[in-house]
């Protein structure tokens, strides 16, 4: 004997749709659209993959603010509570990362010591330069690293640390000493 499913109140009915389903129902379009933009997950053959990181946060609103309109990431799920933002996921703009952030309690700490959020962008200086103009404080500037990458430093608006920086071929490797001593001795020099 089948169970009886529970009816859903069509969007029709009710007036409005679902954002969650909206949303979603947008980007299944878009990614079929556009092809290169969906990750291809099918070269995975059963190993363990990376999907995405939760943060908490004290305002998704706010949240959305920081990571879409000013590091550009793109909204893949926003879902609210009558009619309150709770939890979206989005998707970097120029990779297969995603992040999503999730409403904390209204006694719940967001703090994230020991957690920092990497993100790598070809033209570091000029990135920051534009966050700057639209406002926001970086807490370092683009300066290169003893382990050969260069590096800004930044807080969320809850206080989550992240880096940008760029590593380009370097990234999935060991650091590259040579590369390292020879910063370290233009630093020395006063040499750029």
């Amino acid at each position: 004997m089948k169970k009886p499913r529970p009816q859903k109140a069509s969007a029709k009915k009710s007036g409005r749709a679902s954002a969650k389903r909206v949303v979603g129902k947008e980007a299944r379009q878009k990614s079929r659209q556009s092809g290169p933009e969906t990750p291809n997950f099918a070269n995975a053959e059963g190993k363990l993959s990376f999907n995405h990181a939760m943060i908490y946060v004290k305002d998704v609103e706010r949240g959305l603010r920081f990571y879409r309109d000013l590091l550009g990431f793109k909204l893949i799920e926003d879902f609210r509570y009558e009619g309150t933002a709770v939890y979206a996921r989005i998707h970097a703009p120029g990779g297969d990362g995603t992040i999503a952030l999730h409403q904390a309690g209204a006694n719940t700490s967001v703090s994230s010591d020991g957690v920092r959020l990497y993100f790598e962008v070809p033209e570091l200086d000029d990135f920051c330069r534009k966050l700057q103009q639209k406002g926001f404080y970086i807490t370092k500037m683009p300066q290169m690293m003893p382990w050969g990458w260069r590096h800004a430093y930044l807080n969320d608006p809850d206080g989550h640390e992240i880096s940008l920086y760029w590593a380009g071929a370097n990234r999935m490797k060991k650091t590259v000493t040579k590369m390292v001593r020879k910063a370290a001795s233009e630093a020395g020099t006063g040499r750029a």
